[in-house]
């Protein structure tokens, strides 16, 4: 009889192995129905290891990225996904808990320094069990589609493990659902691509900030290359933050102008014949 644990265990778990059957169940039931509704794209998967350490390179347009990358590859894919997917409060957070635990995912904490470092060691440690470890080097999902400066935590996970680099690329994935949105656009299908694998093993010990900047700008023009898409060469955090920048500078000139037509109508009031 199989054994069926209780939604406080699955939150409880510590080990990947702890939720290995509920990562499968959850891929191919899932699998199916997305398979079904969206009807999926995938290409170069044959270029996926099907043994041995392997990190999966991608760029990053949408939530659903997690769902429609992985969802082609035969072997369980463990994220680095970012710590606010753990800590929810309620219901809504307890479901996301579960969810992301459930599916493998590893949370790491993005505030940069010593909780950076943490992060590689967490994922050294993937790679070193000879398990496949997806990340996103752009950081952050795009604001506008286009593929941003990767951060070179991927170099070094590269160098440092030997490890072979599969450069993947979510296609329209952002016109399926556009960050800030709930719902997908079920006219879209997405689709993923494999690319062939970049090899750094040659440079291990020798991961100087030169050499890792190098490293990751190759596994990017390899990812734009697959995706299509054009390369910003700057951090896409700060590209979020100038569009928000932006976005508050523009309301707020548009409340000033809207304030001065008011006087000037209020004005011409005063000033009509008598």
């Amino acid at each position: 009889m199989p054994i069926r644990l209780p939604l406080c265990l699955w939150l409880a778990a510590k080990t990947w192995d702890d939720v290995r059957v509920f990562y499968w169940v959850t891929k191919y039931t899932l699998g199916i129905t997305l398979k079904i509704v969206f009807r999926p794209r995938a290409s170069g998967v044959k270029n996926v290891p099907r043994r041995g350490p392997v990190i999966l390179a991608s760029n990053h347009l949408s939530f659903s990225d997690h769902f429609f990358g992985p969802l082609p590859v035969p072997r369980k894919v463990i994220f680095l996904a970012k710590s606010e997917y753990f800590t929810g409060r309620g219901l809504k957070g307890l479901l996301t808990k579960a969810f992301f635990t459930g599916v493998g995912q590893i949370p790491i904490d993005r505030a940069g320094g010593e909780a950076s470092e943490q992060a590689i060691r967490t994922g050294l440690r993937v790679l070193t069990e000879g398990r496949v470890l997806g990340i996103y080097p752009e950081g952050t999902r795009s604001p506008d589609g286009r593929l941003y400066r990767g951060k070179t935590g991927v170099a070094r996970l590269a160098i440092e493990s030997g490890a072979p680099v599969i450069p993947c690329a979510m296609i329209d994935t952002f016109e399926l659902q556009p960050s800030g949105t709930l719902w997908p656009d079920f006219k879209v299908r997405p689709g993923v691509k494999f690319g062939e694998p970049l090899d750094f093993s040659g440079y291990r010990g020798q991961a100087d900030a030169t050499l890792l900047r190098t490293v990751t700008d190759e596994i990017m023009q390899a990812i734009a290359k697959l995706s299509g898409q054009e390369y910003v060469d700057i951090d896409a955090r700060r590209a979020k933050a100038e569009r928000a920048a932006a976005a508050r500078d523009h309301s707020a000139g548009r409340v000033r102008d809207e304030k001065e037509n008011r006087d000037d109508s209020d004005g011409q009031g005063g000033n009509g014949p008598a």
